[in-house]
């Protein structure tokens, strides 16, 4: 494409002397995954260098069919759409709650805005290290057991279960001629929160350590 057609205003905001150019249409229809989206060619030629731009001067090396109506097709998901023409619209980064930054920043690389991807990137940054910086929560269980059940109990100390603490009791029970000795036996469990707050079913072996520290 033979030169650059935008200029800066007063604002700081690239203006495209071809778009702004009489006799050429201010507004622009794009189809993007079935859905259609009415905005200005001022508005997607915000960054030189992005797709939307070069859809606006009728890049001859890019191939942009219309539909029966004129509007440009897009095969892109038009959910994540959304978000990146609103950021051409007013240069904020606004993501609904029901979106993944993720899926913002496939389409902000996809249609090569260079200070969008910068800025969703951030907000990943962002996001992951404040969920690294959430405090990890354990769940302890003090069971009760016998010196022959030590080796079956510690077998069965899987799903995250760690031992922590081995105590003697001594021999409080006498079952027929011998003392059985007797321990307490401290374990402890990494609490792994769900999005929703709430914790996994515990499983089999999980259940038996929960049902011998019961015991207690």
């Amino acid at each position: 494409m033979a030169g650059n057609s935008c200029e800066v205003n007063g604002s700081g905001i690239p203006v495209c002397r071809r778009c702004a150019a009489p006799g050429v249409s201010k507004w622009v229809r794009l189809n993007v995954g079935g859905t259609c989206f009415l905005t200005t060619r001022q508005t997607l030629c915000r960054d030189p260098k992005s797709f939307l731009y070069r859809l606006c001067q009728a890049d001859p090396d890019l191939d942009s069919d219309k539909d029966e109506t004129g509007a440009y097709l897009i095969d892109r998901d038009p959910t994540y759409f959304g978000p990146v023409l609103n950021y051409l619209r007013h240069g904020k980064l606004v993501i609904n709650r029901d979106l993944a930054e993720e899926g913002v920043l496939e389409e902000a690389e996809f249609y090569n805005i260079t200070s969008l991807i910068k800025l969703v990137k951030d907000r990943i940054r962002e996001r992951d290290s404040k969920t690294s910086q959430v405090p990890v929560k354990h769940v302890y269980r003090v069971l009760q057991c016998q010196e022959e059940e030590l080796t079956q109990m510690v077998s069965t100390m899987s799903d995250g279960w760690k031992f922590e603490q081995l105590v003697s009791i001594g021999s409080s029970y006498n079952y027929g001629n011998e003392d059985q000795a007797e321990f307490l036996c401290v374990v402890s469990k990494e609490l792994q929160n769900t999005q929703y707050g709430t914790t996994s079913e515990p499983s089999e072996k999980a259940k038996i350590l929960q049902e011998r520290g019961s015991r207690m």
